[in-house]
């Protein structure tokens, strides 16, 4: 072989090709007629040798900008959080790195007892009876959420805030469409979800209201109300949730929601350029037979010792596939697990201790931007993401930002006109006092 990237020496091609009963690769593509085929070469670069391959894409690489050279203070739904190193000690042995399904319980007990500890872990944090065992991000499971709540509800409509993550709101129509379901998003009014908008969108076809907490712009919704507009007439309540800002506020379970739905990233799982991540799924033992994916449960074996199974996989593998509740497949067991270590480590105390220099860090800073003249737009209570009002192109700034060792925040005005010249600015644990006070001088200087 000339190259280690192509497993298949030409023998090995010529033994196939026999195996099947066929005398060339040409005459695979038989049935696809000639007048559409592909004539000539493509016009891509010739094939380099190994060196000068890697050496290709190492640069590519080394374009990227990384937090390892830059200080960020982007979230808008990605966060840098402190991971700590037993993390990837843990994600990195063979048992799990290369773990599958754990379909035969004889032999996945270090697997299912991880899910399972993911799954209690969520349910105490969100307030809710269960969880499942993760979902593939975020986004998804908000949709899977909508679906299940129109599913049981019978009824087409569901209601969103525009306060939700756009992108979420996105691949909750893209959803929908496929369901024959109808969306409608609801208007913000002073950064967090006008309420009359809502009592006038809700009716009786209303299968259930959508809202996030702490919302996209980082701010607090008031729950206990929205919860009672959902409620007057059997809607579904559904809370998306920033499962490290629940270290320390009150969990949507407690204001009654029905289904809470998040990313588990801010757990363990480094941002890493948007993905992968681990959505997580929580609800009443009421819609227990309904949720999507699967759940791993809690039993003994013969001679009573504790074991785990995968008890509950409502889905379309495994039942007929029109009484599936989800076409979702699979689960992030490995992120999942890296949630649950993170969350091991932290501790009740470490994560509720995390959540509130969240909240302090963000306060400081717009302490600091005021008194650097940036403008920062006061409402509702917030967590650790706000909205500053900056007067010229966000892409403007950023790239002064950059230019000074700093990832700036969001450019609100791609999704929101009426927030043009607005970015949503994010502060964690992770920042230093120091790095909140050099990013308020250089964006004060910037505008």
């Amino acid at each position: 072989m000339t190259n280690r990237y192509l497993p298949m020496t030409e023998q090995d091609e010529k033994d196939m090709l026999h195996t099947i009963g066929v005398d060339s690769i040409e005459e695979l593509f038989s049935d696809i007629p000639e007048a559409i085929r592909f004539k000539g070469e493509l016009t891509i670069p010739k094939a380099l040798k190994e060196p000068q391959l890697v050496k290709y894409f190492q640069g590519l690489a080394a374009k990227n900008v990384s937090l390892k050279q830059k200080t960020s203070f982007l979230g808008a739904g990605v966060y840098e959080h402190y991971i700590p190193s037993i993390v990837d000690h843990v994600i990195s042995r063979s048992e799990f790195y290369t773990a599958y399904t754990p379909y035969q319980p004889e032999i996945s007990q270090g697997e299912l007892q991880a899910i399972f500890e993911f799954q209690t872990m969520i349910s105490e944090l969100t307030g809710m009876d269960l969880a499942n065992s993760s979902m593939y991000d975020g986004p998804t499971a908000l949709a899977e959420a909508a679906m299940m709540s129109a599913g049981q509800t019978k009824k087409k409509t569901i209601l969103v805030s525009k306060a939700v993550h756009p992108e979420a709101r996105e691949v909750l129509k893209t959803n929908a469409y496929g369901q024959r379901l109808n969306v409608v998003e609801v208007d913000v009014a002073d950064g967090v979800t006008d309420l009359n908008a809502l009592k006038k969108a809700y009716s009786e076809d209303t299968a259930c209201v959508i809202v996030q907490y702490p919302n996209f712009f980082g701010n607090l919704e008031s729950l206990d109300k929205i919860e009672e507009i959902t409620h007057s007439d059997k809607a579904m309540f559904v809370v998306s949730s920033n499962p490290m800002a629940l270290g320390l506020l009150k969990s949507p379970g407690e204001y009654g929601a029905d289904i809470v739905v998040g990313d588990a990233q801010p757990f363990g799982i480094a941002p890493q350029y948007g993905g992968p991540h681990c959505g997580y799924f929580a609800t009443t033992k009421k819609l227990m037979r309904k949720v999507p994916g699967r759940l791993v449960g809690q039993t003994t074996d013969e001679n009573g010792q504790r074991g785990f199974v995968l008890t509950l996989q409502a889905r379309e593998q495994h039942i007929r596939r029109e009484k599936a509740t989800s076409n979702i497949c699979s689960n992030q067991a490995l992120n999942a697990l890296a949630a649950s270590v993170a969350m091991t480590a932290l501790g009740k105390a470490g994560m509720k201790e995390a959540a509130y220099q969240n909240l302090q860090k963000a306060a400081y800073a717009k302490k600091q931007l005021k008194e650097n003249g940036v403008e920062v737009l006061e409402g509702a209570p917030s967590y650790n993401e706000f909205i500053i009002k900056l007067g010229k192109p966000i892409e403007e700034i950023n790239q002064g930002l950059l230019d000074k060792g700093f990832i700036g925040g969001y450019d609100l005005g791609f999704y929101y006109p009426e927030y043009q010249d607005h970015m949503l600015v994010c502060v964690t644990e992770v920042r230093t006092k120091e790095e909140i006070d050099q990013f308020a001088k250089e964006l004060g200087a910037l505008v």
